[in-house]
């Protein structure tokens, strides 16, 4: 049975989206960096000091999903299909939700345009993400027996995060992300060495 909402919570729910909305098509309109918090809350019919108790900061007001970034990680590693490895089922997830998310949606296309080209937001969406570094580690030590604190499980957290980045800077973004796991599942062959050859 689910708790119904009260009136206040729908209240702070809808006001939280109205700034969210507002603050997307503003930075979208007129780019991020000439749009103050105070154009944004005008935007949205509420006083700044109303803005700053829903976002914290300018760069929040753009992103609004980490929890769910969280949940969704923990339950790839957690939730895979049958004799799925680890880094295959997060090779599938991070192209779903960082190459390929929206899909051909003209509005996330925006979006994903102005994160990609504002350097601050860039740095935001990247610490946030990485911010999950520690949830997914104790996913994967859990999944493998392994104690919460294991090195492996953490090495191969903190690189599964980073493929995004390496992603968003190649000219080719699921070949970056399929090489990375093919590395972290299989660890590292020189392609130019020969039987024979001088180890490089």
């Amino acid at each position: 049975m689910t708790t119904p909402v009260g009136r206040r919570e729908r209240k702070k729910a809808a006001t939280r989206q109205a700034l969210a909305d507002a603050a997307l098509n503003l930075f979208i309109a007129h780019g991020y960096d000439n749009v103050t918090l105070h154009d944004v809350a005008e935007a949205a019919d509420v006083s700044t000091t109303t803005l700053l108790k829903h976002f914290p900061s300018k760069e929040a007001l753009v992103f609004d999903q980490e929890a769910d970034q969280k949940a969704a990680l923990v339950a790839a590693v957690r939730d895979r299909a049958p004799g799925t490895t680890i880094p295959r089922a997060l090779c599938v997830h991070v192209k779903r939700v960082r190459i390929h998310a929206g899909g051909s949606d003209a509005r996330y296309s925006q979006f994903a345009e102005l994160v990609k080209t504002t350097p601050a937001l860039s740095a935001y969406a990247h610490r946030m993400w990485m911010r999950h570094q520690d949830a997914l580690a104790r996913a994967i030590a859990a999944d493998t027996g392994a104690p919460s604190d294991d090195p492996r499980s953490a090495a191969l957290a903190h690189f599964a995060l980073e493929s995004a980045a390496l992603a968003h800077r190649a000219t080719d973004p699921e070949q970056a992300v399929e090489a990375a796991f093919d590395l972290l599942e299989h660890g590292w062959e020189n392609p130019a060495a020969k039987p024979g050859a001088a180890r490089p």
